[in-house]
């Protein structure tokens, strides 16, 4: 009963954050509300939540990642590949050796590998704390894309390297050779599981849905298993189950480009995992909230680790480590835009000096969050001879004072630096919408004219087959004239198209206030008004949707 009530508890905090983030009038990114809320639950209830690692990661880490797999374009991955690489896999290692052997340096009584173990659990970049620090600045679409594949793959890399510095930690010992053998099968052997996990179960899902149809509920609840299924099976073939989870999530995305699927089975998959999303997530901060009481209430016995008595000295080690990881951000993409640039101009083109403002950003923007918290937890509780794992409550607290300092530096930092940056424009996308737009309409119009031909031919009902067939096909022509536009007059059409999305908003609005007055009279009966109003509830979603 009191783990239902925990459970309850965290989703009513998950929910008031999301209400109360909005209604605050600085821009205070959610995870921090969510932390906020946490704390507020530790300090003013007797709700104590004891967190398995093991199980804890496990049920938050695989179907994040998944989703974070699945929605990112495919085309960005290859676009800004050799970027996001660069900091998912370079900047990772160079993070790992530096601030670990500065952890080392500041407190001596840290052996290096549990120190090399802290550093791998602050490499990864958290893509929902930046997320949401983006709804409320504006921040450059191609950053964000950069930073979220970014955070894609450097969860897998950040945790490999936390695997590999525990192991060493518990033996006391470390072999390059085995250990990059040991690398090699994590990453190959992970990623190949993700996606034949992916692959088979679609084909065996079609296989079956074409013979006995397909039922939403059921593709919802596949795909919510997926990631699990590809995680455990990588686990127990002992390569890497985060990578797995990353590579279901993009194959996910790349079988879903066959379009298979019900429009409706999409639109409710979709609901159901923006709810998971929302609610994995604002567990996570909302419970290091929860714990955060308890590990502040153990800073003095934490600061004994350090070889001092006053608490004090952990925010020193806090802000000093967050100074670092942000140093180490700012040089590794500094030298990666010149090195750049550097070859741009050995090929004879020109070469733009670096935006010391937007490279500054991108550092900044690389907050840490979730994985880094399900990634410190999982810390062995005692070493191989049973003795406690060496400063493992230290590295708890001060992974957790990175992911608040950093936070708090975004969420003030960000606005700051992008403030003369302006706001950023993308118009290959809107020129590459209408070229889709209009292919689809075109496609539509024959499709229209085949089937009008098809129906007539009885010679029955013509007359309205034609009338119908043509008021449809004049509604496409108008969308193929409109983005066929360029210049004032392209400008000219998008808003007239605006204001007509905005009446017809109204006027679906209306419709169903219209429907709610005649089932509040018993004029219709619920089930009338609920089709009525489902019918309405899609189209109003099609309009406020429109770009």
């Amino acid at each position: 009963m009191e783990t239902i009530t925990i459970v309850l508890v965290l989703l009513l905090a998950v929910v008031a954050s999301g209400f109360t983030s909005r209604a605050l009038p600085l821009p205070i990114p959610r995870p921090l509300v969510q932390i906020g809320f946490g704390v507020l639950i530790g300090l003013s209830t007797g709700l104590r939540v004891e967190l398995d690692p093991e199980i804890f990661f496990l049920l938050f880490v695989p179907p994040l990642l998944f989703l974070d797999g699945w929605r990112i374009p495919n085309e960005d991955l290859l676009k800004d590949g050799k970027a996001i690489i660069h900091l998912a896999l370079g900047l990772v290692v160079v993070t790992v050796v530096g601030i670990g052997f500065l952890v080392h340096w500041m407190i001596p009584s840290i052996p290096l590998a549990v120190a090399f173990a802290l550093a791998s659990v602050v490499s990864p970049t958290d893509p929902v704390a930046v997320a949401a620090i983006a709804e409320r600045v504006r921040l450059p679409k191609r950053m964000v894309r950069i930073l979220e594949g970014e955070s894609l793959l450097n969860d897998a890399s950040g945790l490999v390297c936390l695997r590999f510095a525990t192991a060493a930690a518990l033996t006391g010992t470390f072999s390059l050779s085995s250990a990059s053998l040991n690398f090699a099968w994590l990453v190959s052997g992970g990623i190949a599981v993700g996606a034949f996990t992916t692959w088979i179960t679609a084909r065996t899902k079609d296989w079956i849905t074409r013979r006995v149809g397909e039922e939403s509920g059921s593709q919802i609840i596949i795909s919510l298993l997926i990631p699990f299924a590809a995680y455990l099976m990588a686990e127990r073939l002992h390569c890497s189950g985060i990578l797995a989870a990353v590579s279901a999530g993009v194959t996910m995305s790349l079988v879903e480009a066959s379009g298979q699927a019900r429009a409706l089975t999409r639109l409710h998959r979709n609901t159901i995992w923006d709810t998971v999303r929302f609610a994995g997530n604002g567990i996570i901060f909302v419970l290091l909230g929860e714990q955060m009481p308890a590990i502040l209430a153990g800073a003095r016995d934490t600061v004994r680790v350090t070889g001092h008595q006053n608490p004090w000295w952990l925010l020193i080690y806090v802000l000093a480590i967050n100074i670092g990881v942000a140093t180490l951000r700012f040089l590794w993409v500094w030298v990666s835009l010149n090195l750049a640039n550097f070859r741009t101009h050995l090929r004879g083109a020109a070469a733009r000096t670096p935006n010391w403002q937007l490279v500054a950003a991108t550092s900044v923007a690389g907050v840490r969050g979730a994985v880094t918290l399900a990634g410190v937890l999982t810390l062995p509780l005692a070493l191989n001879d049973g003795t406690p794992f060496p400063g493992r409550d230290l590295a708890i607290f001060l992974a957790t004072g990175v992911i608040v300092v950093s936070l708090l530096a975004a969420s003030i930092g960000l606005p700051l630096l992008l403030r003369r940056l302006g706001k950023a424009t993308s118009p290959l996308n809107g020129a590459e919408e209408d070229r889709a737009g209009i292919a689809a309409a075109e496609a539509a119009i024959a499709e229209i004219e085949r089937i009008q031909e098809d129906l007539t031919e009885g010679g029955k009902d013509g007359d309205a087959y034609l009338v119908t067939a043509t008021l449809i096909t004049e509604r496409y022509r108008t969308r193929i004239a409109v983005r066929s536009q360029t210049g004032r007059a392209a400008t000219l059409a998008r808003r007239h198209e605006a204001i007509e999305r905005r009446m017809w908003v109204v006027a679906i609005k209306a419709e169903r206030t219209a429907i709610f007055g005649m089932l509040r009279a018993s004029q219709i009966g619920s089930e009338t008004a609920h089709k009525l109003v489902r019918e309405l509830d899609l189209l109003e979603a099609r309009y406020e949707g429109s770009p």
